[in-house]
């Protein structure tokens, strides 16, 4: 990446933070809100790819950590993942694929909520599994995928495409 994208990604990770942690998480709709910032990471990840999705993830995380003084690292640890997963899921199959944002924002946010409920238990805190993984979960699933095509647009247009790799066409295996 040269620095010119690493300085366009890092402000947009870093609006997408702000906007999350100061308006966005207050607006509850249907019992949950949407998630700005990982859409952003998802997208970062899809357009750039894993280990870019990862650290800009795990800059977003640590940016929210920071701000709502949450369990520390929980957020980091999630969005890191979240980046590195779309990265993996856009350098394999999904870099072309027209719905690919909108299938990589839904498989992640699942995964993400699943994720973060898993730590809070495992952290010991008090979590009701049924407000984490439906009552919030599934409204904001919903929402995330509304957000998902436009957001990913723009940070396409922000943040530019990576380097394409060309994949191989043939696999010889090579025995003993």
């Amino acid at each position: 990446m040269s620095a010119e994208a690493v300085l366009r990604a890092t402000l947009v990770v870093f609006l997408a933070a702000m906007l999350q942690t100061v308006i966005v998480s207050s607006l509850v709709i249907g019992g949950g809100a949407p998630d700005v910032l990982l859409v952003v990471v998802v997208a970062v990840g899809l357009v750039r790819g894993s280990v870019p999705g990862a650290v800009f993830g795990f800059a977003g995380g640590l940016v929210v950590d920071l701000l709502t003084l949450d369990t520390m690292g929980i957020t980091s640890l999630v969005l890191t993942l979240a980046g590195f997963w779309a990265g993996r899921y856009g350098e394999t199959t999904g870099r072309d694929r027209r719905f690919a944002p909108v299938i990589a924002v839904g498989t992640v946010t699942l995964a993400a909520g699943l994720f973060g409920y898993v730590l809070h238990y495992m952290l010991g805190e008090e979590v009701a599994a049924h407000q984490a993984l439906v009552t919030a979960l599934m409204p904001a699933f919903a929402l995330n995928l509304v957000l998902a095509l436009p957001l990913c647009a723009l940070v396409r247009r922000m943040v530019g495409e990576g380097e394409r790799t060309e994949s191989s066409r043939e696999v010889e295996v090579l025995l003993g």
